[in-house]
């Protein structure tokens, strides 16, 4: 770290220790002139840290009223990885809504770095590229998603005004089990009281959400990530898509993963059953069919489809097409 910088957070915790401090004081404390004890002081002021001057004969410098906050002291590798995890938050969707904050963030931590960090920083920005789109429409407001947690951590229902698929827009009182971020968006999942079943929903479709008095207990069975992932495994689609594939669970789930869907055995599971080869039930809920049979052919295992009879077709059309291509010169 700098001298300079150093400097700076010394002149913070000089400050944090309450009352006011003449710049003469503080010049000797830290070993400069006050005209440089000035500038330091201008240097807080762009960090957003509130010091005042205080004129007269006992004037100086002091924090604003019931501010205190200690110093940030990271390291190279902390700063780079801190300032890294709010690029890719922002660009998954993994960030609160308020875009200004995450920018804002990110600026702080780049002014106390050294230049040579910085530079190298910009570098790795400038040559990283993202397979996806910029998060952005699935962001959650940074009140809901606070409010959200202290919820489920305390196990108070909550009030949420929630707009659906259709577009119609309701409150509903939720048990929430927990948060949950998946694909560039953030769930949280719980029990709906209002019917008694559990849902989950987008907390970008969340405008408000408060605390209610009372509490609930918190369910036995899956965590909140599997209930997410069952919920979308078995939610209402064009399609119900039934199969049976030869393999072990692993070699199914690698390319039918749990949250796509969902799998059991044709005998009932005996020891040790997940790694081995056996005929095994697979459905799932679909819009549309044509992604579906490239990724049967993937998994190089025997399998037969159940229903639909268009997926057979497409599957048929598929393996006539390969054929084609292997018999092409």
């Amino acid at each position: 770290m700098s001298r300079p910088t150093a400097r700076v957070l010394t002149l913070l915790e000089l400050l944090q220790s309450g009352g006011t401090r003449t710049a003469a004081e503080l010049a000797d404390r830290l070993g400069v002139e006050r005209r440089t004890v000035r500038r330091y002081v201008d240097r807080l002021n762009e960090l957003d840290v509130p010091v005042e001057s205080v004129r007269g004969r006992y004037g100086g410098y002091r924090l604003a009223p019931g501010y205190r906050l200690p110093p940030l002291m990271l390291s190279d590798d902390e700063a780079l990885a801190v300032l890294l995890g709010l690029v890719a938050g922002r660009r998954a969707g993994l960030a609160p809504a308020e875009r200004a904050a995450n920018e804002t963030a990110a600026a702080k931590i780049r002014r106390v770095l050294p230049r040579h960090l910085a530079r190298r920083l910009d570098t790795l920005l400038e040559a990283l590229a993202f397979t996806d789109r910029p998060g952005g429409s699935g962001a959650p407001d940074a009140g809901v998603l606070l409010t959200l947690a202290e919820a489920v951590r305390d196990r108070r229902p909550v009030a949420i005004r929630y707009t659906g698929r259709d577009g119609r827009c309701g409150e509903r009182t939720l048990h929430a089990y927990g948060i949950v971020a998946h694909a560039g968006r953030w769930y949280v999942t719980g029990e709906d009281a209002g019917i008694g079943a559990d849902r989950t929903f987008r907390l970008d479709r969340i405008a408000d959400a408060r605390v209610l008095p009372g509490s609930f207990a918190a369910p036995a069975g899956p965590g909140p990530a599997e209930r997410v992932l069952s919920g979308f495994a078995t939610a209402g689609y064009r399609h119900e898509v039934a199969l049976r594939i030869h393999g072990t669970v692993a070699q199914i789930r690698a390319r039918l993963p749990a949250g796509v869907a969902t799998l059991e055995e044709d005998a009932p599971a005996a020891g040790g059953d997940e790694e081995r080869e056996r005929w095994r039930r697979v459905g799932l809920r679909a819009e549309r069919l044509d992604w579906l049979p490239p990724v049967l052919a993937s998994l190089d295992r025997p399998f037969a489809v159940e229903r639909p009879a268009e997926l057979r077709d497409l599957v048929a059309a598929l393996a006539e097409r390969l054929a084609s291509s292997a018999r092409r010169t």
